[in-house]
């Protein structure tokens, strides 16, 4: 077989196979068809997958945001304090409300992963039920 230019889309060698098997017209356009759903069903979920890591990467450039504050406002309260006690203290409320907020945002950085996953694979899921139904159709026309 003769190399194809690479540029080639997937419609057209699509469209060349009906020609080499000498498919009728309507098998092609019906198998073209199909095949032009599912690349739109792919780029749906690819567009759907990468809006929900952009959701992420957002949320995470906050998270840090607010991270660096406390730890900026942490220092501050540092040096404002001369007891040991007092400073104990607060190392340990930091402490604790360090690891309260990694929880939270853990939990909530999941969830906006789940979502975004979700929705990327519901997307294919109901192009997949879309294409059995039509291949079932194309075989109750034959019979």
């Amino acid at each position: 077989m003769a190399k194809k230019a690479a540029s080639e889309s997937v419609i057209d060698m699509f469209a060349r196979l009906g020609q080499d098997l000498r498919l009728s017209g309507t098998d092609i356009e019906r198998i073209i068809e199909h095949n032009r759903r599912n690349l739109e069903a792919f780029e749906q979920s690819a567009r759907a997958a990468a809006s929900g890591t952009s959701a992420i990467l957002s949320r995470q450039r906050e998270m840090l945001q607010d991270t660096l504050r406390e730890v900026s406002d942490m220092a501050q309260n540092y040096r404002a304090s001369s007891d040991p006690q007092e400073l104990m203290s607060k190392q340990v409320e930091f402490a604790r409300k360090s690891f309260e907020t990694a929880v939270k945002n853990t939990g909530e950085v999941a969830d906006l992963a789940r979502q975004s996953s979700t929705e990327a694979l519901e997307i294919l899921r109901q192009r997949i039920r879309e294409g059995m139904q039509e291949i079932r159709e194309g075989f109750d026309r034959r019979k």
